[in-house]
């Protein structure tokens, strides 16, 4: 798009020509005396509301998605995590029943250890039945 932006150029009054002023008039368009001339010049660029509507709509599909792997990425911990549980109470579970099983052969040396236990007459066989 362009916009006018108007520039009065001034013929100049002197008629001495120098080089640098040759060359500056040579870069100018030619203007004629007591005329005014207008300079079409660039306008700063900006983008339109399609492309405003599109970059918007790609932001969001961008934020969106780094939702969705940071949601997934929780849940995948969430599942290692509940399996981590369920093998320390299968752990603990084990832990008790060995703690049973040692206490019970414990058990065992203590009652042949023990003074009534020394005290019985140990029984041998006399001979088989016939």
């Amino acid at each position: 798009m362009y916009q006018p932006v108007c520039r009065l150029i001034h013929h100049q009054e002197n008629k001495n020509m120098t080089y640098s002023s040759s060359v500056a008039t040579q870069s100018r368009p030619q203007v004629r005396r007591n005329q005014n001339s207008v300079a079409f010049g660039a306008a700063a660029k900006s983008l339109g509301p399609v492309s405003n509507t599109i970059i918007l709509l790609f932001l969001f599909a961008l934020i969106g998605l780094l939702y969705l792997t940071q949601v997934t990425k929780t849940n995948s911990f969430g599942y290692s995590i509940n399996e981590l549980r369920q093998q320390r109470s299968q752990l603990q579970d084990e832990k008790a029943d060995l703690e049973i099983a040692s206490a019970r052969l414990r058990s065992l040396d203590r009652v042949a250890q023990s003074e009534v236990a020394k005290s019985l007459v140990p029984t041998t066989p006399t001979g088989t039945v016939q």
